[in-house]
C-alpha cells in the first residue's frame, strides 16, 4: 500500500489533514466529506489516541481500480478475465525472513475508529483475513469486519457462504482454533485479489501474483504458523476460537443501514506488529472506497458468466452498491436483451436484485444514462418483468432482498434508428479555456 499511496501523494491526489481529529465519528465524517467532494485520498496525520497516520479512499475511484490492473475505463471486466484466465508464468511466492524493521505492540496502539452513530464500538473495516484451508493448506484472502473488544480480543463477522467460515467450521469440528493473520494496508494487488471471490479451492495469492507480474514476497508471522505478504503495513495475529461466539454489532454496513447484533466468532489476539513508519488503512463501509472495488469484482463475475453463454456482451457494471447489474450488449437479434437478463440473473445468486440490459451507446457507469435508455427507448410496462420469491443476499433472514426485477432498456429490435441519440458536431473537442474570459 505504501508505494501506491506515496505515488498518489506525488501526483497531488491526497487531501492532508494535520489538525487533531477524533477517531469517534469525526474522522469518518471528514473522510466522507472528502469523498463527496471528489476522488482524493485522505491522509490524517494527527488522530487522537494513536501515533499512526490514517489513510483512506485509496480505492474510491473506478479509474484508479482500472489502472491497478492495466485496464481502460470501460475495460475492467475484459482485462480481469484475461489476467485471471492466463496461466501464471512464475512462482506464486518468494519467502523471506522476518524483516528487522517489524515492530510489535498492542492492539490499542492502532487507531480505534468508531464510524457510525449506532455502531457497537470501534471497528477494523479494511482488514483482510489470511488463513489456510485446514485440509489442503491453500491460503484464502477475504474481508471481514472486526469489532474491537480489548487488547486480547476482536469479534469478526463470518457469512455462511464465506470460505473462511468453512475453514473455521472444519477446524471447530476437530476442536481446534483456526490461525488467522489480519492484514491492514496491503498492496493494491493483494487488496484486489481479496475482493475477487474465486472458487473455494483456488488461491487468491496466485491472483495477486498475476496482478503484480512477480512472486509475492512473504514473511513469517511471529506467533502463528502463517506467512503473510511482507509489504503489509500492519498484521494482527490471532486464532478464531472453536465453539465460542459473542455479541457483535450493530454496525453500519455497506447497504447504508445498520445490521443488528449477532453472535459472532471470537478471535484471540496473539500479537500485533507493523512495519516501521506504517500507515493505517481506514475504510468507511458503504463509501465509494468500499463500493467501487466490490462493484468491479461483482461485474467481472457476471461478465465471465454472461459472455460465455450470450454473444455480443460488451461490458457489465454493478454500480451503485452491487445490488444492481447493468449489461451492455451489441444487439444481434430480437430478444437478445432478455436473454442477457436471464443469464445475468443466474450468474450470482446473492446479488443481481435488479438487472438491466442496454445498448452499446449507454454509459453503464452512469445510472442516469441507464434510466434514460429505459424511459426513452420504449414502453415501461412491456420491457420489465418480475421474478417473485427468488432468494437473494445471503444475510437476509427477513427476505427483504428476495425477488428479481429485470428491465430490457435496449431499443426495440429493427427500430434502432428511431432512438439514435442527438449530437452536436465538435462538442467533444471544445476547450473552454479558449472561449472563456480569463
Amino acid at each position: 500500500m505504501r508505494k501506491f499511496f506515496e505515488s498518489l501523494l506525488e501526483q497531488n491526489k491526497v487531501s492532508i489533514i494535520d489538525r487533531e481529529v477524533s477517531p469517534k465519528h469525526e474522522l469518518a465524517a471528514v473522510n466522507n466529506a472528502i469523498q463527496n467532494a471528489g476522488e482524493n485520498i485522505a491522509l490524517f496525520n494527527n488522530v487522537a489516541g494513536t501515533d499512526f497516520p490514517v489513510v483512506s479512499n485509496l480505492y474510491g475511484s473506478y479509474e484508479r481500480i482500472c489502472e491497478i490492473i492495466g485496464a481502460p475505463k470501460d475495460g475492467f471486466c475484459k482485462q480481469w478475465k484475461k489476467i485471471t484466465h492466463t496461466p501464471l508464468e512464475h512462482e506464486i511466492y518468494e519467502d523471506i525472513d522476518l524483516p528487522d524493521d517489524v515492530i510489535s505492540g498492542k492492539l490499542t496502539d492502532l487507531p480505534l475508529i468508531t464510524y457510525h452513530e449506532k455502531d457497537a464500538g470501534p471497528y477494523f473495516t479494511s482488514v483482510i483475513f489470511l488463513a489456510k484451508e485446514p485440509d489442503t493448506g491453500v491460503p484464502n484472502l477475504s474481508f471481514h469486519r472486526c469489532m474491537f473488544v480489548d487488547e486480547n480480543e476482536v469479534r469478526c463477522r463470518l457469512g455462511a457462504s464465506h470460505d473462511l467460515a468453512r475453514y473455521q467450521k472444519k477446524a471447530e469440528e476437530r476442536n481446534q482454533a483456526l490461525e488467522v493473520a489480519i492484514l491492514i494496508g496491503t498492496s493494491p494487488e493483494v487488496f484486489m485479489a481479496a475482493c475477487s471471490g474465486i472458487p473455494y479451492e483456488d488461491n487468491e495469492l496466485e491472483v495477486a501474483a498475476k496482478l503484480a507480474g512477480a512472486p509475492i514476497k512473504m514473511r513469517p508471522c511471529k506467533t502463528i504458523n502463517l506467512m503473510v505478504p511482507a509489504d503489509t503495513e500492519i498484521v494482527i495475529e490471532g486464532r478464531i476460537l472453536p465453539n465460542k461466539l459473542a455479541p457483535e454489532a450493530p454496525f453500519g454496513e455497506f447497504m447504508g443501514n445498520y445490521v443488528s447484533q449477532v453472535e459472532s466468532p471470537v478471535v484471540e489476539i496473539t500479537d500485533v506488529n507493523w512495519r516501521e513508519g506504517a500507515y493505517f488503512h481506514s475504510l468507511t463501509c458503504g463509501s465509494n472506497e468500499d463500493l467501487r472495488p466490490l462493484e468491479a469484482m461483482f461485474a467481472a463475475r457476471v461478465y465471465n458468466h454472461v459472455s460465455s453463454v450470450i454473444p455480443g456482451v460488451i461490458d457489465v457494471s454493478t454500480r451503485p452498491n452491487g445490488m444492481i447489474t447493468i449489461v451492455k450488449i451489441k444487439k444481434q437479434y430480437e430478444g437478445h436483451g432478455r436473454q442477457a437478463l436471464i443469464a445475468a440473473i443466474g450468474s450470482n445468486m446473492d446479488y443481481n436484485k435488479v438487472v438491466i440490459a442496454v445498448d452499446e451507446d449507454v454509459d453503464i457507469q452512469n445510472l442516469e444514462d441507464v434510466m434514460w435508455a429505459y424511459l426513452v427507448r420504449g414502453p415501461a410496462d412491456k420491457r420489465a418483468f418480475i421474478i417473485e420469491d427468488i432468494p437473494g443476499f445471503y444475510r437476509d433472514d427477513m427476505k427483504d432482498h428476495w425477488g428479481r426485477l429485470a428491465i430490457d432498456a435496449t431499443a426495440p429490435w429493427g427500430r434502432e434508428e428511431e432512438f439514435e441519440r442527438k449530437s452536436i458536431p465538435g462538442e467533444d473537442d471544445i476547450d473552454l479555456s479558449q472561449y472563456l474570459v480569463q
